[in-house]
């Protein structure tokens, strides 16, 4: 899970005293709405990144071969499913004032799970961006390196990298004694004084500070080289195609930049307050959601700027029965009706087709 941030035990009376006034508030926020609101995110997320899996894999039983896009974007959907399986977790602890009634093994596996999945998510949407740029930038030079096999290879590495890179959340998340008697799960640094700084810079500085770093500069470069290109070296198809999927990454590293900024900006402010006030624990619990709605806008921006993926989908999941052929040229799709068996004869066996437009 996110590294917890609760208020002070030391409070001063004041703050006592207005925690009592809005308990009422705060039990209506914890325990109806933050979980209505996961369980929403969760919802629609795990259905729309289910979708892009079963679009990608339906692609192969037609022989068709699977793009380095396409192993980026199932990727980065197993990373994003993976991080909303740990969501029903999280909403029993709202539910529940923290309780984790899963045992010590369980909490371990999914703070690792819920750490690694963001942190592979940054790593892949980097690797996608450097894969822009030499699609863009170097077309010819770099083109025998951007094979599936190459994607493959690399995207394994990017989640031993990721796995590596979460060793203290391994090692430190364990069950916390709460005030009513129950347990929470939670990260139980050795020294939690310096530990927490450093552990927080280091998870800012991995997760967020430097793939975004490297994604700006990288960008920038592709920009700096499309507005000085006079004459393109691929064809025309090629060249169109290539700015679409650039479109496509773009737009999607933007989106988890913005999700996850408000969440790591508030883990640094944290760093400084010494009693977090109910209204900072309110904007964490928003910039948690966000970071999880994040999971489910990816598959949303994949069917609204990827025609490649409509048609993908549309033929993914066409009946048995029927025959759809994908005309790339104009983004329709032609689907192919067979007449019945007992009017069927040598004249009448071809299909009659009726197309239906996918824009």
């Amino acid at each position: 899970m996110d590294f917890a941030v609760t208020p002070d035990d030391n409070s001063s009376d004041e703050f006592n005293s207005s925690q009592h006034l809005n308990e009422e508030t705060d039990e209506q926020y914890h325990n109806v709405l933050m979980p209505s609101i996961y369980g929403v995110i969760c919802f629609v997320g795990i259905i729309g990144n289910c979708i892009v899996i079963y679009t990608i894999v339906k692609k192969n039983k037609f022989r068709a071969q699977q793009t380095v896009p396409d192993i980026f974007i199932f990727s980065l959907s197993i990373a994003d499913l993976l991080f909303l399986l740990g969501m029903p977790f999280l909403i029993h602890q709202l539910v529940g004032n923290g309780s984790w009634c899963f045992g010590a093994t369980m909490c371990t596996v999914i703070t690792a799970l819920d750490s690694n999945s963001q942190i592979v998510s940054t790593y892949i949407l980097t690797v996608m961006t450097l894969d822009r740029y030499l699609a863009t930038v170097h077309p010819i030079r770099f083109n025998h390196m951007r094979t599936p096999c190459v994607a493959v290879a690399v995207v394994g590495l990017v989640w031993i990298l990721s796995l590596l890179s979460i060793t203290p959340v391994w090692m430190f998340s364990g069950l916390m004694p709460l005030r009513d008697g129950s347990v929470g799960c939670a990260l139980l640094l050795p020294n939690p004084a310096t530990d927490t700084y450093w552990f927080t810079l280091y998870q800012f500085v991995l997760a967020f500070a430097l793939p975004l770093v490297i994604i700006c500069v990288v960008f920038f470069k592709i920009l700096q080289n499309m507005a000085a290109t006079v004459a393109p070296l691929p064809q025309h198809s090629l060249r169109v195609r290539t700015r679409k999927v650039t479109r496509m990454a773009v737009a999607i590293c933007l989106a988890f930049f913005i999700c996850w900024a408000p969440h790591y900006i508030l883990q640094l402010a944290h760093l400084s307050v010494q009693r977090p006030s109910y209204a900072f624990l309110y904007a964490y619990n928003v910039a948690i959601s966000m970071g999880y709605a994040n999971s489910c806008i990816n598959p949303l921006l994949y069917i609204m700027l990827s025609e490649t993926f409509k048609r993908q989908f549309i033929v993914a999941i066409r009946p048995a029965h029927k025959d759809f052929r994908v005309d790339p040229a104009d983004g329709s799709v032609s689907l192919r009706l067979a007449p019945d068996g007992a009017q069927q004869s040598q004249s009448s066996r071809e299909l009659l087709p009726v197309t239906v437009a996918v824009h």
